[in-house]
């Protein structure tokens, strides 16, 4: 095997307070779709893919669920389902009726409105410095969701179904027990808890801005 290139870098969770800086500095159409993310756990290619399609409504829980395609997962081997919980939901019933046939759209320059292929374009990355997050990566937004259940006392077996971790697991199995399951986990996510939740990350630039100021940790 070829040695990878480079070093890997490590997940970087980001804090309610981090995430607030990043939410009020993106863009509308890049702060919903963040705000999907880390609410639903989902990887950016299938938040740039959703399509209404994919949608089947549960009334009984007042949400939504994306049964999503195979060729739209990662090793396409199997269908998933993305659970929205209230939060998810809300930024769904926003964006309803914009486009035709993707949940989420904006309008290019020069261009009808239409689908976004990458949420790691240059409106995101300029969103990232002002906020003082400067090597966030799209996909931090997903870990952030894996630690906020985790911090929530949520079973790791329902953390491995929300971020699609389980290879067992195919849509016709879903039950609608599970639904509810995987559902109510993700509402312990839609407000921020009384908990510490600093990644080692976080601690280590909040360290390295007190030595650059001077201040003794």
């Amino acid at each position: 095997m070829l040695p990878l290139a480079g070093k890997q870098r490590p997940p970087r969770p980001i804090s309610w307070d981090e995430r607030e800086k990043l939410l009020s500095e993106l863009p509308a159409h890049l702060r919903e779709m963040a705000l999907f993310v880390l609410n639903t756990g989902v990887r950016d290619d299938v938040v740039c893919n959703l399509k209404w399609d994919w949608e089947l409504p549960i009334p009984e829980l007042g949400i939504s669920v994306f049964e999503t395609p195979a060729e739209n997962v990662k090793g396409r081997r199997m269908t998933k389902l993305v659970v929205c919980n209230s939060v998810a939901q809300s930024v769904i019933e926003r964006a309803r009726n914009a486009h035709p046939t993707h949940v989420f759209a904006m309008q290019w320059r020069h261009h009808p409105l239409g689908p976004i292929r990458t949420m790691n374009i240059s409106a995101w990355q300029s969103a990232r410095k002002r906020a003082g997050l400067p090597d966030l990566h799209v996909h931090d937004l997903r870990h952030t969701t894996g630690m906020l259940l985790r911090e929530a006392g949520v079973a790791q077996v329902t953390i491995r179904d929300i971020l699609w971790h389980s290879g067992s697991t195919i849509t016709d199995h879903y039950t609608t027990g599970q639904i509810k399951e995987l559902h109510a986990a993700l509402e312990k996510i839609t407000t921020p808890s009384n908990k510490w939740n600093k990644s080692i990350q976080s601690l280590r630039a909040e360290a390295a801005a007190r030595r650059q100021n001077g201040v003794n940790s």
